[in-house]
């Protein structure tokens, strides 16, 4: 679903978790035509009736609608355990935004809607939903829980994300992984959104942060890492050649170039690092999914779907 259609209904963060409802229920609407097509609007009350299990909450009236046996699923129940980690170092504030941009046309509100938007899928299942926020530091930590009170305090700690840091974060990826999974002691599915910019030596830093990934996946967690980018300019570097000063956003460093200049080179090696991202996750069986800001988020849903009923 284009989240661009929305934007005349809903404007503002406030709202986030309005947009990630339509979001969803346009997903959820549009579900006959893909794989999915057993899953309806109704599955946040209802699961699939197993022989064997006792037929005391199966609902009849819907069985004489469908013709098939579904019982009732209470508040309490949880099928699934996912921690939702977000990268919220200054790289992820970019682009910056210009006057009447949409939130979510950056990186880290595009990250911030995607994660309201499968909370949104998580809460209609029932299921439990953490979060872990870190940049130089470890920001924020909420351990998976189920309730609608749990739910609005993850929310707004989103929202709160979404205020451009008046200092520059600089990555620990690779710290904040290692603790964060040391946190998580119940099997649970790990989502993972960062822009995968680290700092330090190039080799060692990509070993090390290799390592961090692999940590995640103890005690049988299953990872999903959703590389977040601006294709036009991060991975395209889709610039005029007028001569610019590129600034690092996390360490002030400044450079001026002609992008021409370089531009060959930098799509080279940018393409060799996502191949060797993609190659190492693949691997360590982590399913690495490159995302761009701006795209719908169909991709997340059907990635989070396909995750699940793998998760087993």
């Amino acid at each position: 679903m284009k989240i661009e259609s929305q934007i005349e209904k809903i404007s503002s963060f406030q709202h986030l978790e309005l947009l990630a409802n339509q979001v969803v229920e346009g997903f959820i609407s549009g579900m006959h035509k893909s794989p999915f097509h057993g899953f309806s609007a109704e599955f946040a009350e209802h699961k699939v009736y197993n022989v064997g299990e006792s037929t005391k909450y199966i609902d009849w009236k819907l069985f004489a609608k469908t013709d098939r046996l579904y019982t009732k699923r209470f508040e309490e129940e949880t099928n699934l355990r996912c921690h939702i980690i977000i990268d919220n170092s200054s790289s992820m504030h970019y682009p910056e935004l210009r006057d009447k941009q949409a939130f979510y046309e950056n990186k880290i509100g595009f990250s911030v809607l995607a994660s309201a938007v499968l909370m949104n899928l998580l809460k209609k299942q029932r299921d439990a939903i953490g979060l872990s926020v870190f940049s130089d530091n470890y920001e924020y930590y909420a351990p998976e829980k189920g309730s609608d009170r749990h739910h609005r305090m993850i929310l707004n700690a989103l929202e709160n994300l979404l205020e451009k840091p008046t200092i520059k974060k600089s990555t620990d990826t690779i710290t904040f992984l290692h603790q964060i999974a040391e946190k998580i002691h119940r099997r649970s599915m790990i989502i993972l959104f960062t822009d995968m910019f680290q700092s330090g030596p190039e080799a060692s830093g990509e070993e090390a942060l290799f390592n961090a990934l692999q940590h995640l996946k103890h005690n049988k967690h299953k990872v999903v890492l959703f590389h977040v980018v601006d294709n036009k300019t991060e991975l395209n570097f889709d610039f005029d050649n007028a001569p610019r000063k590129f600034i690092d956003v996390e360490t002030g460093e400044e450079v001026a170039i002609f992008a021409d200049n370089v531009k060959q080179e930098y799509e080279k090696q940018t393409e060799r690092y996502f191949k060797k991202l993609a190659l190492t996750c693949a691997q360590n069986r982590i399913k690495y999914v490159p995302v761009s800001v701006g795209e719908s988020f169909e991709n997340i849903l059907t990635t989070y779907l396909v995750e699940k009923q793998n998760f087993g």
